[in-house]
């Protein structure tokens, strides 16, 4: 049976309060288990308006109704708007999601920060970012995080070191095809990552040259042609867990209904063999449908 691990990355404030008790609801009545990645910090998405010079950023914002998803008053935090600290309005549902016996993990502290400024980023902002997400988590939690999901897939060379200082056991930073131990400077680090396999559904909606398929009978057809084949599917709680929470539904119980496992990033780990996991660099590439560049494996 092949096994799906379901990501899913949980990047404002109100994502936090609404997309995510959305998800858990809709995860519990298909009987899937998936992992939530929390951003901690402050929610400064209306800083992201400076993607807005990246080649390819207006084309998504127009086909993904940025707007109607994240909404007017998330998309002034931090400009027009003090940026909310989520892990300390959150803390209840975050909490409970836990309770609920899903896994949860560190996205980010702040998300904005992160996504636009770890890539050429040095190793102390870097280790500051980090250090600040996983007390944030502990705040929250009582206990330190063990997985580790990069915002917006981006990162530097220094970050799976540091995960591995920091007590991460394993991470989902970029894309890839399969498992794989990162290896930096010619080291490998004992964290391995669980790479996001398959396009998302804000990758796929609008694409020209998908010639009007479906997005979510697109993904049917990529894990169809591949069914003794493992994935991890990345989602947002924004998104997913908004406007885009019925195709989510018709995904899974498809999914269910050929017998795919649905699960978390945990029991997806438990199950490598480290030692045989392919070593590889982690470089910068590109995916259909998404600005700019992100961590790939090489």
């Amino acid at each position: 049976m092949s096994l799906i691990a379901l990501k899913i990355d949980v990047d404002t404030l109100r994502g936090t309060r609404e997309g995510v008790p959305r998800l858990a609801e809709l995860l519990e009545r298909v009987e899937a288990r998936a992992t939530f990645l929390f951003s901690l910090g402050p929610d400064h998405t209306g800083r992201a308006i400076k993607r807005a010079f990246r080649r390819g950023f207006l084309g998504k914002v127009k086909r993904t109704s940025v707007v109607q998803h994240y909404g007017l008053k998330t998309l002034m935090y931090g400009v027009l708007l003090p940026g909310p600290h989520i892990g300390r309005r959150c803390q209840r549902i975050m909490q409970d999601i836990a309770a609920r016996g899903f896994e949860v993990g560190v996205h980010t502290y702040d998300h904005v920060r992160w996504q636009d400024g770890v890539a050429s980023a040095n190793e102390s902002w870097t280790r500051r970012e980090l250090t600040l997400a996983r007390d944030a988590f502990a705040d929250v939690f009582a206990r330190r995080p063990v997985v580790h999901g990069a915002a917006g897939w981006q990162m530097n060379a220094g970050v799976p070191a540091l995960e591995q200082e920091l007590g991460f056991r394993y991470a989902s930073d970029a894309r890839g095809t399969c498992p794989f131990v990162p290896v930096v400077n010619g080291t490998a680090v004992a964290v391995p990552q669980l790479p996001t396999t398959l396009p998302t559904l804000d990758e796929l909606i609008g694409r020209a040259d998908l010639h009007g398929v479906d997005p979510v009978d697109h993904l049917l057809a990529l894990t169809a042609d591949s069914p003794d084949g493992d994935h991890v599917f990345t989602l947002h709680a924004e998104l997913e867990g908004g406007a885009y929470l019925g195709s989510f539904e018709r995904l899974l119980r498809t999914w269910r209904a050929r017998g795919v496992r649905l699960t978390d990033l945990a029991t997806y780990a438990a199950r490598l063999d480290v030692e045989g996991l392919p070593r590889c660099q982690i470089v910068a590439g590109s995916v259909a449908g998404r600005s700019g560049t992100v961590a790939s494996q090489s």
